[in-house]
């Protein structure tokens, strides 16, 4: 699950911070999921559509009654390991999630120009790491459909470090699991609230991506260099 849009005012194109820093300085390299790699579509969709249209039928209400409903349940627990639990809300939706995430699975589709900037890191010969929320149930379901798990040294799921991305605690506990010096990572997430984390940890170089959703407008960041595609930075 991916949390609300962020407020803040949209950059002018001519105002956004670009890129500036040399692959030769970067040993190591984290990549978020959803909305990074792959389109977010699919888990837009998914919890603001096809989720509340299976609860409403479930539980006798509209769909507009279930998705307000839902919203707001969900945002209780934003950025929290609960955020993307699929077994917590089968449980506290009485619906079998995982299925259902399954029914649309052909909605999962890969960003523009990822096979080829994950092709390019192993050509430079970089340690290439998924980091992200989604449950590992989410990500077998993904991983199953889009067939880059081989791209990376290690699939590495919030659920497992025992915190959510936006969670300070969660890069300590991922140096305990997987040792990486913060001078010479990269990391590259949609989400302003996770960058800031990682930043605050004090990981050196930071992406945004702009563009999460096929279905939406880019939304360049205020703070960090800010890329469409990867495309961007193959360099």
């Amino acid at each position: 699950m991916n949390s609300v849009n962020s407020s803040l005012t949209q950059p002018e194109v001519g105002d956004r911070v670009l890129p500036d820093f040399s692959w030769a300085e970067i040993e190591t390299i984290f990549l978020d999921m959803d909305g990074t790699l792959l389109d977010k579509y699919y888990d837009d969709y998914f919890w603001e559509h096809y989720v509340p249209e299976n609860y409403a039928r479930k539980n006798n209400l509209s769909q507009p009654e279930a998705r307000r409903h839902l919203l707001g349940t969900y945002k209780s627990v934003e950025n929290t390991l609960q955020w993307t639990d699929l077994d917590y809300w089968s449980e506290r939706l009485g619906l079998d999630i995982v299925k259902l995430k399954e029914e649309i699975s052909h909605l999962v589709n890969i960003h523009p120009h990822v096979v080829d900037f994950l092709g390019y890191m192993a050509d430079l010969g970089k340690k290439v790491y998924l980091v992200t929320n989604a449950h590992p149930k989410a990500l077998q379901v993904k991983m199953d459909r889009v067939k880059i798990e081989n791209c990376f040294h290690r699939l590495i799921c919030s659920q497992e470090v025992g915190a959510a991305k936006e969670q300070a605690q969660f890069w300590h506990k991922l140096h305990d699991i997987l040792p990486y010096d913060k001078e010479t990572t990269l990391f590259a997430d949609d989400t302003e609230k996770v960058l800031h984390s990682a930043a605050g940890y004090g990981i050196r170089h930071l992406i945004h991506i702009a563009k999460s959703s096929s279905r939406r407008e880019p939304k360049h960041s205020l703070h960090y260099p800010s890329i469409l595609t990867f495309r961007e930075l193959m360099f």
